[in-house]
Formats: C-alpha cells, structure tokens, sequence
C-alpha cells in the first residue's frame, strides 16, 4: 500500500481523504493558498505546502504546482477530490511521467467523458439510452436558433466542458436561444477554457438520478445502487438520497447495468457516477437518458455509503494501488435510507445570493464525521454525520465554493430519515454569514417532498416567488408564545436579583401578551401550568438567562407524567429590542414581548420606514461587472437586462424591474463590485 499521498484540493473533501487515508496508516500531505492558510484540513494532514495565491487559477489549478508538492514530500500518489484538477486527463498524464499515481480513473476515460459531446457519442455506441439532441459543432446564434427550432422547445444548451451547473441556459423559445447563447459560450470560456455548446431535448417533469459505479484495473465493474439529486437550484444540487423513492428494482437493474456497459467501453476504473435524466411521468421506468458521467468522486458520496456500507475513498485508494475489488455485484444491498443536505453560504431570503464573510458562530449538530472504520460509523453520530471543513472564526473565502458543510444522516426509512435532518437542522448554528438551513428545513417539512413527488423543477415551482420562511402552523405558533412567555418571566426574574435592576421585592411579572407574525397571543404563567389565549399548553424546557440554544418537549393537554412528547423542538434565541427572534422548524419568528399590562401601548410605537431603493440598480452579490447593456438616457422595459455580473463563475443578468431612463451609471465594465454597490441610477 502507498506509504504517502498528497490530497490537491481543499476544504471539507481534503478533511474527508484525509481521515479514511490516517486509518489506512498512509501519511498525508496537504497544499494550500494563502486564503487556506489557517483551514482545518492544513493542520490536519502530516505535512502541507503552500502553493500559491488564493484564486484556484493560481494555486490549486496549476498542475506543475501540485507534482513539484509530491517531488519535494516523496508522495507516490495523489488524490483529486473533486473539482479543480480531479477531471483533467492531462495532469493524470503529466503524473504518470513522474511516476505518481492518481487516485482515480484512466486518462482515456476522463477525456471521453469529459467531452460532453463525445461522451453522448459513446454512450450511445454502448447501448445506453440518450437525449434526442445535435452533438455537433454549433456555428452561431442563427445556426443554434435553427437546431433549437428542428429539436423542439423546449431545449437545454451546455457548454460541452461544463459542470457543476455552470455554462446552462434553458431555452422555452427562440428568444431564450438567442439571448441565452453567447452567455453559454461566454462560461464555457471563463469557467473552463472551451466554448463549445451543444444543444438537446429538455426532458420535462425530470427527475435526476444517478448512478455509483465502482470499478478496479483487474476488468471488475460493479453499481453501488442510485442517489435521488433531483432537487436542484440553478443545476446545482440542493438535496441528495439514496436510494430514490421513484426507482424499482427493475429500474435500478436496468440503470445500472447500462453504466457499467459504458464504464467497460472506455476501460474505467476506480470511482465514478454516470448522471441519468428520468422522465418522472413514465412510471414504466425505461424512460430514462445518459446526461453525462463524472469520472471523480461526487460530493454527494456519504449517502451512498451510509446505505452500501461501501467505503468509496478507501476504495478508490486500493484499486489505485492495483488491489481488486474485495466483493461483486451480488454483495452490494441497501440498508435503510440517507438524505444529504448541502449547507450552502447563501441567502434565501434574498433570492439565494451568495454570503461570503466570517463565521462568527459555527456549531454544528454533531461532532464532524471520524473514520473508524466501520460500516455503522459511517452514518454518524446517532445517524447523523457531518463532513465540513470550516471553523468557528475562519472565513467562507468568495474564491471558492461556498459550501460550509454537508449534513448526513441515516434512518431505517426515509421518513425518519427526513425527521432526523429537521432536527439537526434546528441545532445547527451559524452566524456572521447567510445561510441555508431555513430553506433545507422547509424543502423537509415539504408534504410534497415526504411524498417522493420530485422534479428538477421542485424549487422553481414550489417557491416561485423566492423563500420567506417555512409556514408554521397555529399549534407551533401557540408554543412560541408560550415559550417567548415563560422565557421573559426568567429573563425578569433574573433581573430583580441583579442589584439596581429591579426592585427585588416585586414579582416577576407572569402575563404577557406576545406578537407573532401580526397576531397577539395572551400568555399567562402560573406555577404548575402556562396557557395561551386561555388553553393550556404542556412544554417542558430548561432555560437559562442568555443562554442561545432552546430544546422543548411538547405534549399533549392532561397528559400523564410517563407520557411521550408529541414534538420536540429546537429553538435558536436572538434577543431583540422587545422580545426575541426565535428561529426554528425553518423560519425566524420576531416575537415581540411586552407585559400584558402595558401591551396596549404598543400602537404608540411607530415603526421606520425603509428608504425606496426602485430608482436603483443594486449590486445583490460580490461580483465582477462583466457587462453593461444600456447607457446613460436610453429607456429601458420591465425584464430588459441592464448589468450582467459575474459570482462564482456564474452569470448573473439583473434586469430592470418597471419602465424607466437610465439617469447616471456609477460603473463600468471590468469593475469588481461589493454587494449593495450602487450600478446604475433610473428616473
């Protein structure tokens, strides 16, 4: 077995290899930039190399950087992760003149699969079904308007080197094709340094599922089942579980068999994942389409292995090494049921923009997920298993992808699986960034979601006018009330004891009235009982004053003293001017708190008017200002595009909102733009 390898990538996935490789005895070596300097996985690894500046295309992009790292640490073999150079057949070449080996598939795979058009052409070549679509040269606009035409709407266009969401538009007509072309090639360039696009059939009602193969240099190919990754925003996968909810045994036969087909055809070994569009309408199963394979280990992976008992890093690390797969097609089974929620830096209530900065609080649900081994251990803590690469303190850098963790977990049935992520979710805490955690939670709670009914489409359609928060029902709203209630007795009580406070002979006070979402709620405290607008509600807490964490136990009215809660929940606390904001169950809930007898004078209290931002065009993330499309005194249309900024590698095109003349442009072209910088002002 290696002595030694070197992980070139960062964050969470270099902790991951990093963990599984300790266990093996194998020493590490990690690389790193200068905004990497102080990341968890540096200190983790046996020996780590600064390799350059923090942009990727100048550190862990360059491949000469990455073999100069193993000649001077003696590393006989390097693991890619994935993104950065994990698709990149040229530097597994490059290795193998040093004689270093790459953790991952041969270079002939990588390049016929990481073509997307040549990928289609072989795929289809090994019998595996594929999108009606042209995989040829595409001239210009007008010869892409003349394929979209003869395919028929609506289509997809993809840069042909893309991934990860990058380098997509979706076409319903000609006007998509023709405004949305130029902006592929352009993010193919940028992102991937090929503008080639092609063209196919948009499935609808898609479901996208893939499929896990695995495979060694002996000619031994198995599929370890298929992951559900249909919840998507922006092509970029939200939610990911395995196995599917849609998927037969007949279907997942049928799938699999077809990847391993293709994964022969081009020779593959170690761990890969063939992507699969299902048309969710055709419950026969057999419609379903190659998309693309990735020749890397997905993010996505933990599910998988929580369900096989597979681990795939150690996998992929022997089969580098030459060993042989140590089972066959007939061992692989599924256990139970995983679900992987991505903790994006991003914030939903303000259209999913991204959220760099400092992580002021990060506590997660669970400790991070240690490699012990076993099968078991590889769901966590209790069923719940966190992969994450950040710290309390560090920085979310806007050089790389904003992922701040994964959360895992794993359940009997999918049912208690998605009950264990809501739970996690209320205990996991971040602050000093926006975040996602409101959003999985509700994508959770989702009656649409807990019945299995997915699409690609699922986000678009269930929040089509962007995300305000979970809807709480009136018995949890008449909790919060009662929790805001007894928290502000403490809180009073507390402070008669605190000499010059209060006067320490009076009562804490014990009515209340508490407003939430514009309803107010009478809450009175008694010493063996609480009641909201007159109906007695049972909860059992433990608070202490400033303490940020709540759990409650809800039950039901006259319950006994040995009964089970109905609910538990967990509450986050932020002590506002009149009360709280309690988060929980996927949403903030400002509660205001006044004592009941002076409740009515709230009406006095006059509440701010925000200051109108409609004359301007704001800058929503940190970008780049990669293009202007008016000038000064033209008229511009509702949804004509007025800026087009870049983030993430992503175009982002902001769009007038009303009818209106362009009155001064306060950037140009080529400028870096912080959020909330002002682009252009309308009358």
């Amino acid at each position: 077995m290696f002595s030694k390898i070197l992980i070139a990538n960062r964050g969470e996935i270099a902790c991951r290899v990093i963990k599984t490789a300790r266990r093996m005895g194998i020493a590490t070596v990690a690389v790193y930039s200068d905004a990497d300097a102080r990341a968890p996985f540096v200190r983790m690894a046996d020996e780590a190399l600064h390799i350059g500046p923090a942009p990727a295309s100048e550190s862990y992009l360059i491949a000469d950087k990455i073999i100069a790292a193993c000649k001077q640490t003696g590393a006989e073999a390097v693991h890619p992760g994935y993104g950065f150079l994990s698709e990149r057949a040229s530097f597994v070449e490059a290795l193998e003149k040093e004689g270093i080996a790459f953790v991952g598939p041969p270079p002939g795979a990588i390049a016929a699969m990481g073509d997307k058009i040549e990928s289609k052409k072989l795929a289809k070549e090994a019998g595996v079904n594929v999108v009606p679509g042209f995989v040829g040269e595409i001239r210009d606009t007008e010869h892409a308007v003349e394929i979209s035409n003869g395919i028929g709407y609506p289509v997809m266009m993809k840069a042909s080197a893309g991934g990860g969401g990058k380098g997509m538009r979706l076409a319903y007509d000609e006007k998509d094709v023709r405004e949305g072309f130029e902006s592929v090639k352009r993010e193919g360039l940028n992102s991937f340094g090929d503008d080639r696009v092609f063209i196919e059939k948009f499935i609808e009602n898609p479901r996208h599922i893939e499929i896990q193969v695995l495979g060694d240099k002996h000619g031994n190919i198995v599929y370890l089942n298929e992951r559900e990754c249909s919840i998507q925003r922006r092509h970029q996968k939200v939610v990911e579980e395995a196995p599917s909810p849609f998927v037969t045994p007949a279907m997942r036969k049928a799938m699999g068999e077809q990847c391993v087909a293709l994964a022969k055809a081009v020779g593959y070994h170690s761990a890969g994942t063939v992507e699969l569009i299902v048309s969710g309408a055709d419950t026969t199963g057999e419609s379903f389409y190659f998309l693309e394979m990735n020749t890397r280990l997905q993010v996505e992976h933990p599910v998988t292995e929580a369900i096989t008992g597979v681990d795939l890093v150690e996998q992929m690390i022997r089969v580098a090494y030459g060993e042989k797969l140590g089972f066959t097609q007939n061992d692989v089974t599924i256990d139970g049921w995983a679900i992987e929620n991505r903790v994006y830096a991003e914030d939903p209530y303000r259209g999913f923009l991204p959220s760099t900065g400092r992580l002021v609080r990060y506590q997660p649900p669970v400790e991070g997920w240690t490699d012990d081994g076993e099968a078991n251990g590889r769901r966590g803590i209790d069923g719940v298993r966190i992969d994450d690469g950040v710290f309390e303190g560090g920085e979310v850098s806007m050089f790389y992808d904003p992922m701040i963790a994964k959360l895992i977990t794993w359940a009997p049935t999918r049912e208690e699986a998605a009950d264990l992520q809501i739970e996690a979710l209320d205990a996991f805490r971040i602050e000093g960034l926006g975040h996602n955690i409101d959003f999985l939670s509700a994508i959770m709670q989702h009656p649409r979601f807990r019945s299995g009914e997915l699409t690609t489409g699922f986000i678009a359609e269930e929040y089509p006018e962007g995300f305000a928060g979970a809807a709480a029902s009136d018995e949890l709203k008449r909790a919060l009330a009662a929790v805001g209630g007894a928290i502000a007795t403490a809180d009073a009580d507390r402070a008669r004891r605190i000499e010059g406070q209060l006067d320490p002979a009076l009562a804490a006070p014990g009515d209340w009235s508490v407003t939430i979402d514009g309803t107010d709620y009478a809450v009175s405290l008694e010493e063996a009982a609480i009641t909201v607008d007159g109906e007695p509600v049972e909860l059992e807490m433990e608070y202490t004053p400033g303490a940020r964490l709540l759990e409650v136990a809800l039950y039901n009215a006259g319950s006994d003293e040995d009964a089970e809660p109905v609910e538990k929940l967990g509450l986050q606390l932020e002590p506002t001017r009149t009360g709280y904001a309690i988060t929980t169950r996927g949403a903030r809930h400002v509660l205001r708190i006044l004592p009941a007898h002076v409740a009515h004078l709230a009406q006095h209290m006059i509440e701010k008017v925000p200051p109108d931002l409609s004359k301007l065009l704001i800058c929503p993330m940190p970008g780049l200002l990669v293009a202007l499309h008016v000038q000064e005194g033209e008229e511009v249309q509702p949804g004509q595009p007025l800026a087009t900024v870049e983030a993430m590698k992503m175009e982002n095109i902001l769009r007038a909102e009303k009818q209106a003349t362009v009155a001064k442009i306060n950037a140009a072209q080529g400028d870096s733009l912080a959020v909330d910088a002002v682009i252009l002002e309308l009358e």
